[in-house]
């Protein structure tokens, strides 16, 4: 699963940074499963209420078991971010979107390929065509999230038609930087927001400026609406 991650972290561009805490929040996603029975994991039927509330904390339990040392924090947060969906069906805090950065979104989605693929008590592993096909349904239904679904299939040797390029070469990080820049938000609220280090977003936003051919943030808004690389504003924005 961690080799799906990191795989499809690469394909999308993430900077070095972001594929290791990719790869490393993927290999430990689940330590939080620890907290929950084995006779619950193993159980053939299907879990009662109490169980399935059980269940649905172990991504915060993989939080909470990480959260003492910054490093293994950081990790921890991406990590415990695996059940989360774009459209805020996912859990244990049923985050939208807004609050689930791209690397929890490679992480969520090589976890539903992956989990597909595994013979589970209550079910049998399914086929790789049946794996695909039910990650494009979650991407269809707004669940998971279009660019890190594709990657994600491309890194478990399944044929993608990939999107369109974004104009001037530009990443999908480094879109979403570029919008939350054109928004007014300082380098420290992107990070904070994508889950990563202002140093980072100081690099992405030098790397965007060299690419789109600018120097202000002024120009960089202009060039992003007239490349319709704005996000619908949300929250009164």
């Amino acid at each position: 699963m961690a080799r799906l991650a990191v795989d499809a972290a690469q394909q999308l561009g993430l900077p070095d940074e972001e594929r290791i805490l990719v790869e490393r929040a993927a290999l430990v996603h689940d330590i939080g499963a620890l907290g929950v029975s084995t006779g619950v994991w193993d159980k053939a039927r299907p879990w009662s209420a109490a169980e399935r509330e059980r269940v649905r904390i172990h991504p915060y339990l993989t939080e909470r078991v990480l959260a003492r040392p910054p490093q293994l924090a950081a990790i921890g947060a991406v990590a415990s971010l695996h059940h989360e969906r774009l459209d805020g069906s996912g859990y244990p805090r049923g985050l939208n979107g807004t609050g689930i950065p791209m690397t929890a979104r490679i992480v969520a989605a090589a976890d539903v390929f992956h989990a597909l693929g595994e013979d589970r008590p209550h079910r049998l592993a399914r086929s790789p065509k049946e794996c695909e096909s039910v990650l494009r349904a979650e991407c269809r239904a707004g669940r998971l999230d279009g660019d890190a679904v594709l990657a994600v299939l491309a890194a478990a040797g399944r044929e993608v038609h990939r999107r369109p390029a974004l104009p001037a070469g530009l990443t999908t990080r480094e879109v979403e930087v570029l919008d939350r820049l054109v928004r007014g938000r300082s380098n420290k609220q992107i990070a904070r927001e994508l889950a990563i280090a202002p140093r980072t977003v100081g690099s992405h936003v030098e790397h965007i400026y060299a690419k789109i051919g600018v120097s202000t943030r002024g120009a960089a808004a202009l060039y992003a609406m007239s490349h319709g690389l704005v996000a619908p504003a949300m929250n009164g924005e």
